[in-house]
């Protein structure tokens, strides 16, 4: 996912611009650790104060000008506007967050309230509408049967489902003056791991990138990378 964030970065911004990023619901900090490395100025904002600890050793062992570079926030994916002003931010990423948010559609506003004109919304969320796929390819069928009826119950807008779905979304980001630029599907090909060898991992990665952007397998990824550019 990192080479899809970084080509829409590089459609959205001059070369060589030091830009301001917000990564909402850090984690472990990949991102945000290597966006600082590339001499953005990233604030990362995390509810959770264990991860937080995490974060702060890694980051304890990164060059003194990688660290000045990032500032750590206690927060969630619902607390945007509470902490920043709108137009704070030229990127923003929210990696996980806005699935596991109370209000999707609330979360989504604050996150495309504080972008600044032209700047990039970053999102990955769960592909409901392809919830089997990942225990029908392990042989799991109860689990898919599941996942088929879950998938029915909530998708459509007459069972108050579906917020989280691509459609939705979509009309959603138009809504906020953020309109979808680009979707890519993650994780389609069912493997968390990347193999030893470099070579095939190498190959795993290239295979990935060319089908998360391609029908129709992007459409029954297991998750979704969706950008959306601040008007």
């Amino acid at each position: 996912m990192a080479r899809q964030l970084d080509e829409q970065m590089s459609a959205c911004f001059e070369e060589g611009r030091a830009l301001r990023v917000l990564d909402v619901g850090l984690g472990r900090g990949v991102q945000a650790l290597r966006l600082a490395r590339a001499g953005h100025e990233v604030t990362g904002l995390q509810s959770d104060p264990d991860l937080r600890e995490l974060f702060e050793k890694d980051l304890a062992e990164e060059p003194e000008e990688i660290g000045a570079r990032i500032r750590l926030v206690a927060g969630g994916s619902e607390d945007t506007g509470a902490h920043f002003l709108p137009g704070t931010f030229d990127v923003v990423l929210c990696h996980g967050g806005l699935t596991q948010a109370r209000d999707p559609g609330t979360t989504l506003a604050g996150l495309a309230r504080v972008l600044d004109r032209g700047g990039l919304l970053s999102l990955l969320i769960r592909n409901d509408a392809a919830l089997a796929m990942h225990p029908g390819r392990s042989g799991d069928w109860d689990a898919a049967l599941a996942a088929l009826d879950f998938s029915v119950r909530t998708g459509s807008a007459a069972s108050g489902g579906g917020a989280l779905r691509l459609e939705t979304l979509t009309r959603g980001l138009a809504g906020l003056g953020t309109p979808l630029r680009q979707w890519y599907g993650v994780g389609i090909f069912g493997r968390d791991d990347l193999p030893a060898e470099e070579d095939k991992a190498e190959r795993m990665l290239a295979a990935e990138e060319r089908a998360g952007r391609d029908e129709p397998y992007r459409s029954v990824a297991a998750m979704l990378h969706i950008c959306g550019v601040r008007g």
